[in-house]
């Protein structure tokens, strides 16, 4: 993992654009509070349907009223090349540079074989730079516990050398409770010759039924003795979450002593987990 330290280390967070005025609201203070610690970007995620799609647009839009360095994802599925095109200039001309391409979900009952435009994230990546050059610094997903729709092992690292060979800059992992499951997998790709910066992102754990089923939607493990331990706190909120602080501190520290080039923060658009992780940490010396 010796190469992940040539980079100097970027901390950042991510948004979900909020269904409801209120929640927009919520958004708004947690962004406030998120940026006394000067995050390097915000990235938000995107949803394919046409009122996800404008929830995203607002979102981004309102950040940068902001001057807050925006980070928009960007996914294939759903989108042809002319949907995407514009949405490529639109951010463009908003002053944007850096964008998380993602291949999306695919909808319920639907199969790769159906879609006949972009269907995969590097022919995304590989689109956008034909169409943009280099104007945009692309942020690719990486799976150190292996996408759960990936055969195996190898072809899960054969598709992501795809979206670096495409024209990836740097990539953010789906989240994780191993550190040696991440550090096992940069060393994979540094021995595949993938040398960009690739920053582990972080989950706090504040709820374990969300996180539960999160988990087993995503694919990423929680570990047994973790999963065990906060199922036993039960109605102890109080308990569960100073758990799961000592947890992920104890996860960003052995990350970031190991060489990982930053730490990407699922916020849930919540402010005081990724605060807390974020002074634990002692970033704010960065």
């Amino acid at each position: 993992m010796n190469s992940q330290h040539q980079y100097d280390k970027i901390f950042s967070v991510e948004l979900f654009p909020p269904r409801t005025e209120s929640g927009f609201e919520k958004l708004r203070r947690a962004v406030d509070e998120l940026q006394s610690v000067s995050p390097a970007f915000f990235s938000v995620t995107y949803g394919a349907g046409g009122s996800t799609r404008e929830r995203t647009f607002q979102t981004v839009d309102w950040l940068k009223d902001q001057a807050i360095e925006t980070a928009p994802h960007i996914s294939c599925i759903g989108s042809d090349r002319e949907e995407i095109s514009a949405m490529l200039e639109r951010y463009r001309q908003q002053g944007i540079d850096r964008l998380v391409a993602l291949r999306g979900d695919l909808p319920s009952g639907s199969g790769l074989g159906e879609i006949d435009e972009l269907r995969y994230a590097n022919e995304l990546v590989a689109f956008i730079r034909e169409t943009t050059g280099d104007h945009f610094h692309i942020e690719v997903a990486a799976y150190p516990e292996y996408h759960p729709q990936a055969p195996s092992p190898a072809a899960d690292l054969l598709n992501f050398k795809r979206k670096v060979d495409a024209g990836a800059d740097s990539a953010i992992t789906q989240y994780f409770y191993n550190a040696d499951a991440y550090c096992h997998f940069v060393d994979n790709c540094e021995k595949a010759g993938i040398s960009i910066p690739i920053v582990p992102g972080i989950m706090p754990i504040t709820n374990y039924t969300q996180l539960a089923r999160f988990s087993d939607a995503t694919g990423a493990e929680i570990p047994r003795w973790i999963r065990k331990k906060l199922e036993a706190f039960g109605e102890d909120l109080e308990g569960l979450r100073t758990f799961g602080e000592e947890v992920v501190t104890y996860l960003c520290q052995k990350l970031l002593d190991a060489g990982a080039p930053g730490l990407h923060f699922y916020t849930m658009n919540q402010s005081g987990p990724t605060l807390k992780l974020w002074q634990n940490l002692g970033l704010e010396r960065l």
